[in-house]
């Protein structure tokens, strides 16, 4: 039973407080609600709410022009720790917030929120926002979802990558066509100017390698179909899968990672498949020239003019446009990651992350749902491990494996606690630990269970090397028991 706890300040400017508040400011009020997983496991969401008023340097922030202005300002005023949020009440005529707008959610991990009369309102409208920048029962059954019946997982619950200690990243151009296309890439360039900033960001999540590579006659599983009456050539959503298992064999980079791979490749057409356009499943052509696979990466088609006269030189020299195409690409990473953000109410108004990639409540949500995955998959191993040890009798444990497995329950009994306290990073970070402990002691090289056997495969083992070995011996111990009896049966001569 994991409770996840959510501090939460809500701080009222000056003609916001509702005034049916049930005592004077400052209070503490707690809401809780229970995600129910399966028949044995349930998560239980509880929201401490600590209500006050602004102090001095807050109302003189709230007092800026716009609302990213404000959202700047108050930065440095509000409780930094992951996992915490602070909600802004200002009043109903306030002109910091947009016509039309009643929640601007910001950068960091506060949002203002449009006092909404009563306490009822104001706290309806909280707890929608409490859903956007935390988590949501639909992010931890996602999380969760090897323990969800399929029945009611969502469409895209399996759509994000597992929880891992590492993510390697693999950037590759396929260039089908070298004899037509020299093209050219700044992807160091690009990696530290457009990824870097993000994976920076998620650091705190996991470790991160970035290479990449150039593929010269790799070319799609796909015969594309010709389209007269645009003259390209089309690529429809149902043969995309197919696309993947042809180009996936060349890539080579994930025979030898120790961690998920996520592979995003940038293909240059052949010039006799150019130009070539994806199509969605309406058969209408998809914007970004792009698809992404669930826990795979994704794949751009990236055009290239026909030269202006037939007989151009070739090859023809491409440079490859890298913020078009990074632009891609990141928005492929979140949705990997399940930071892809969720239809909001059309009052909500979500500040753009910038440079760097996702907001700092994004990140909070990202850990959330790997501490509650981490917990889950430590379980499942040391429960898997227990079921072995039980089923092999004579299996031995090492006391290095002993002491793996007792840090692996100390940690993630230390990660319960600390979600239960309102601690997000100590949680996340006991819940790495738990992992890293489980897993060694699960793959330890002692219990492979090929090296114990039951008995009757140990007699059916030995038998017939001993048996033709014990034939003669019994044989001869037959012979002296025979002869030791006649010996004593035979009279004794006397002189």
């Amino acid at each position: 039973q994991v409770q996840l706890v959510v501090p939460m300040a809500v701080v009222f400017a000056p003609g916001s407080v509702p005034g049916d508040l049930p005592r004077p400011l400052p209070f503490r009020d707690v809401q809780e609600m229970e995600i129910s997983v399966n028949l044995r496991t349930s998560v239980t969401s509880r929201c401490e709410m600590r209500y006050r008023s602004t102090t001095a340097l807050e109302e003189a922030a709230l007092a800026a022009a716009t609302a990213r202005e404000a959202d700047a300002a108050l930065y440095p005023l509000q409780d930094a720790t992951l996992g915490s949020l602070t909600m802004y009440v200002v009043p109903e005529t306030s002109s910091l917030l947009p016509q039309g707008t009643s929640v601007y959610v910001g950068k960091h991990r506060s949002a203002l929120v449009r006092a909404g009369g009563s306490l009822a309102a104001l706290q309806a409208r909280l707890r929608e926002v409490t859903q956007v920048m935390s988590f949501t029962a639909s992010s931890i059954a996602a999380a969760l979802s090897d323990r969800v019946p399929d029945g009611q997982l969502g469409p895209d619950a399996r759509r994000n990558l597992k929880s891992s200690l590492g993510y390697e990243i693999t950037f590759s151009l396929l260039n089908p066509d070298p004899k037509s296309h020299t093209v050219d890439w700044d992807i160091e360039g690009a990696v530290n100017r457009f990824v870097k900033p993000v994976l920076d960001k998620l650091s705190l999540v996991a470790n991160f390698s970035v290479d990449s590579q150039i593929l010269y006659y790799a070319v799609l599983g796909v015969t594309p179909r010709y389209d007269k009456e645009s003259s390209s050539f089309l690529l429809s959503a149902h043969s995309l899968p197919h696309v993947i298992n042809p180009v996936e064999a060349r890539l080579g980079s994930s025979a030898a990672s120790l961690y998920p791979v996520l592979n995003f490749l940038l293909y240059v057409p052949e010039r006799s498949h150019s130009p070539l356009y994806i199509q969605d499943k309406d058969g209408a052509p998809v914007s970004t020239n792009a698809f992404h696979s669930p826990r795979w990466g994704g794949i751009m088609v990236y055009n290239v003019e026909a030269p202006a006269s037939p007989q151009a030189s070739l090859p023809l020299h491409v440079d490859v446009d890298m913020a078009r195409v990074m632009e891609v690409f990141l928005a492929q990473l979140r949705l990997l990651f399940g930071l892809s953000r969720e239809e909001v109410p059309p009052e909500f108004l979500l500040e753009s992350p910038g440079n760097e990639g996702l907001a700092d409540w994004e990140l909070d949500h990202l850990l959330w749902a790997h501490t509650v995955e981490n917990i889950a998959t430590v379980s499942t191993t040391l429960t898997s491990l227990a079921q072995l040890l039980d089923k092999i009798g004579n299996i031995v444990i090492k006391d290095d494996v002993a002491s793996e497995v007792y840090r692996a329950v100390a940690s993630v009994q230390s990660a319960v606690t600390e979600l239960s306290l309102g601690h997000l990073l100590a949680a996340f970070q006991a819940s790495k630990e738990a992992v890293t402990c489980s897993e060694r002691a699960f793959f330890d090289p002692s219990l492979l269970h090929l090296l114990y056997f039951p008995d009757d495969q140990k007699f059916a083992i030995y038998i017939p090397l001993f048996l033709p070995m014990a034939v003669p011996i019994l044989l001869s111990l037959a012979k002296i028991v025979r002869e030791t009896r006649l010996r004593k049966k035979e009279p004794t001569k006397m002189d």
